[in-house]
């Protein structure tokens, strides 16, 4: 699981101290001049925020809103959230996760919990596509499952996973995102990952 990080905004749109890459981006995306860092603790954060930017800014893992040379094609939209799931077995351990592509932080992480591989990108689907409403986040996710992307525009897991005791928390879950997708709208953009023309997704597991 991903290490807790605490972002420090010394120039932004509201300065501070947060507790997400995702926040840090609201506060820092196509701000110019934007100086952001991350740091392992909390109290190492509120030491550099009280302090000047410029003692931080020289390392290596610094930040501003200048993006770092990527080897994305340029048809990827950079800054952009990608989401894979990955499945020991089908059904096995499942879980999922959403990683934002420009900067290869991962924003969310669910699992693992027994389903399959389908049902796990249908709920990082929605799981970022509530994230970034809630959030006010203005930006496109990308799959790189065909299903999965369907399922969510017709609002409903067509999984053939038998609802069972050992499954029945997962098909809560999906009940919950099914019953969001229903009651909510939202403008953001779904894309396809060409996985044969790009590589694989940004927030692939690594385990084929």
């Amino acid at each position: 699981m991903a290490k807790h990080k605490y972002y420090v905004v010394w120039e932004g749109v509201t300065p501070g101290i947060y507790t997400s890459w995702t926040d840090c981006q609201l506060q820092t995306k196509g701000y110019v001049g934007a100086k952001y860092k991350s740091f392992d603790t909390r109290e190492e954060a509120e030491r550099a925020f009280a302090d000047s930017p410029y003692r931080y800014l020289s390392s290596s893992k610094s930040t501003t809103n200048k993006q770092a040379p990527s080897s994305l094609p340029p048809e990827v939209i950079d800054n952009s959230l990608a989401v894979d799931a990955a499945c020991s077995g089908n059904p096995g351990p499942m879980e999922y996760r959403g990683v934002h592509i420009a900067s290869k932080q991962e924003v969310f992480h669910f699992g693992p919990t027994k389903g399959t591989n389908n049902i796990g990108e249908f709920l990082a689907i929605v799981h970022g596509l509530a994230l970034l409403k809630q959030k006010g986040f203005d930006m496109p996710i990308y799959s790189d499952s065909v299903n999965a992307i369907g399922w969510v525009r017709q609002k409903k897991c067509k999984t053939k996973l038998p609802r069972t005791a050992e499954t029945e928390e997962l098909f809560k879950l999906i009940e919950r995102a099914e019953k969001w997708l229903r009651e909510n709208t939202y403008t953001t953009r779904i894309l396809k990952w060409e996985t044969k023309k790009w590589g694989e997704i940004p927030a692939d597991f690594g385990r084929k």
